[in-house]
């Protein structure tokens, strides 16, 4: 009798600091691979526009529980594009706002939330391989995963980043306010009592403080063959 067992996906995680283009990576590594590619920190942004759409107070544990209850998040590909729907609404430009920003972190570390987000991502990996980029991905999410990376860069570098992405879509954002969010961010995620972020052990230290995109990704690619043992 043959068997039947589902192979095993390939999970490589990515896990880092905000705005130091690991969903960037992330994409880069799933395309050329033919991988599936979950954005795990668009689903927060999303639970936090639906938080404040539904003006769900942080502290009350029924109101987060039951909001939790009645949202779905799920992710459409469009023209190529990796597009996030809130309960069947496009909703990618919206969790992009520096509001959501803000906020995403102290929706990220209520307990409830992570626990939803975590089942989820792990619902996420019916593929030949998987992508998946955020805080907790190599130390909670999948701590089995194939290949880990923990990127990093300079905090003045990554609010250059954000500020430049912001600006080519026409918005007009203002420097200080963005390396106030960033440092705000990085406390929250790398103190909370629950999943902090972290570098995992075997995690694959990326700092990308002076490489260009694709300098990042054809090094963080070449780790992914040898630990694949597949030759360019």
């Amino acid at each position: 009798m043959e068997d039947e067992t589902p192979n095993k996906p390939f999970i490589i995680a990515i896990d880092g600091f905000s705005s130091c283009g690991k969903s960037t990576l992330a994409k880069q590594i799933a395309k050329e691979l033919d991988y599936i590619f979950v954005d795990t920190g668009a689903m927060y942004r999303a639970t936090a526009l639906f938080f404040i759409r539904s003006e769900v107070n942080l502290n009350d544990v029924s109101q987060i529980n039951e909001a939790l209850e009645a949202m779905t998040i799920s992710f459409k590909n469009i023209d190529g594009n990796n597009v996030t729907f809130l309960n069947g609404e496009n909703v990618e430009s919206e969790i992009r706002s520096l509001e959501i920003s803000g906020m995403v972190s102290e929706v990220a570390a209520i307990p409830a939330v992570r626990r939803k987000m975590v089942a989820l991502q792990r619902n996420m990996t019916d593929a030949d391989g998987v992508v998946m980029d955020g805080r907790d991905i190599g130390t909670v999410v999948f701590p089995d995963a194939d290949v880990k990376f923990f990127v990093t860069a300079d905090p003045l570098i990554r609010a250059q980043r954000r500020y430049n992405e912001m600006v080519a879509k026409e918005e007009h954002p203002d420097i200080q306010e963005i390396i106030s969010n960033l440092a705000h961010r990085d406390h929250i995620d790398s103190t909370r009592d629950d999943s902090p972020l972290r570098q995992a052990e075997d995690a694959i230290l990326l700092d990308n403080t002076t490489l260009t995109k694709d300098e990042q990704f054809e090094l963080a690619l070449s780790f992914i063959r040898q630990k694949m043992d597949v030759i360019p």
